[in-house]
Order: C-alpha cells, then structure tokens, then sequence
C-alpha cells in the first residue's frame, strides 16, 4: 500500500511539473501578445484588436494566478477557476462599453495594422492551444484555462476576418460586430466557469468538512 501511495504521489507530482512548465510558456506568449496587441489596437483605433489585447492581459492574469495555486489543495484550484469567470466577465463587459464608444467616433480602424497584428495573434495562440490540449482534463482549474485558449483562437479568426472586411468596405462595422461578439462569447464563458467553479467549490468544502 504504501509504495502504491508513494508511485501516485510522485506521477502526480511529475503531472504537477509538466503543467507548470506548460503554464510559464502561455503565460510569456500571451503578456508578450498582450503589449504587442494592445499597442496596435490604439494605433488602428481598433475595438476588435484591442479587445482581443484584454483577453491576452486577462489570460496572462490567469495563467500566472494558476501557478500560484497549482500545488494547493482543490478548494483553492476551485476558487482560482471562479476568479478566472469573474476576469472574463469584466473583460466581457469592458469590450461591449469601448465597442459603443469607437461607434460613436465613426471612425473606421486601420485594416492592415489589424490584420497583420490579428494574424500574429492568431498563431501565438494555436501554439498555447497545442500546449494546453494535453492537460484539458487534467482537473477543473487546467479545464477552464484551454477553454480561455480555445476562446482565444474563434477570436483571433474573427478578428482577422473583420480586418479584411473593414479593408474591403471601408466600415468601421465588422470591427464593432466582431468586438461586440468577442464580448457576448466571453460572458457566456464566463458564466459556464462560474457555475462549474461554484459546483466544485461546494464540493471540496463539503469533502474538507466531512474529513475533518
């Protein structure tokens, strides 16, 4: 029995290890995107591109509360995935108020700085996707980081794709519906989290309390 124990302990801990290598990586690509993209969205005067640059701010957060929490026990990995909701939750709702405000400026964005920075998005995040496809199942908290991710690529596909559109009509509109539908997705995300982190935060209290 306890060299069963001792065999589980150490392939959990070497689990342990390939996330946390795993997680340092996407974290160094998404706060490297996130200046890159960030800046470019003001220059472009893109609501699309720079709420796409949230969302890699917001992973960035997540990623790094996530290693913070990847040894602790499940309540604290169920509480770190309900803070991942509530981050794109208010990323969400900050692309719908900046959506609102660039359509009042009836300013069309710069097509090309937002394709090109959109394409470049789009292929630092397949290669976070690939690294995360692994580990999707691992536990709750590892399962709501590939959704962050998988998110992040129908994004990137939408916002290069309103890049071409805006280059092609002269509109500022494919910018304002893609940044408006990168918010919608977002909440729905959000509030899929949120409820799964709930679930599992009231079972792990529960498991602590019945083994107490």
């Amino acid at each position: 029995m306890d060299e069963c124990c001792e065999a589980k302990a150490l392939e959990l801990g070497a689990l342990r290890g390939r996330q946390r290598r795993v997680l340092v990586v996407v974290l160094l690509i998404n706060a490297i995107m996130f200046c890159s993209e960030f800046a470019a969205g003001l220059a472009a005067e893109s609501t699309a591109l720079l709420g796409d640059s949230l969302d890699m701010l917001g992973d960035s957060l997540v990623y790094g509360f996530t290693l913070y929490v990847l040894y602790l026990s499940s309540v604290w990995r169920a509480r770190a995935a309900l803070l991942k909701g509530i981050v794109m939750l208010s990323f969400g709702v900050g692309v719908l108020v900046e959506a609102g405000l660039r359509l009042g400026s009836g300013v069309p964005p710069v097509a090309t700085v937002m394709g090109g920075v959109a394409a470049l998005a789009l292929a630092a995040n397949v290669t976070c996707f690939a690294l995360l496809w692994r580990h999707r199942a691992d536990d709750l908290n590892l399962r709501s980081t590939w959704l962050c991710s998988r998110n992040d690529l129908i994004a990137n596909t939408a916002v290069l794709g309103a890049a071409v559109a805006v280059a092609r009509l002269g509109s500022l509109w494919p910018d304002f519906v893609v940044g408006v539908g990168i918010a919608l997705l977002f909440l729905r995300t959000a509030a899929t989290v949120l409820r799964e982190s709930a679930a599992e935060l009231v079972s792990s209290r529960a498991a602590s309390a019945e083994g107490a």
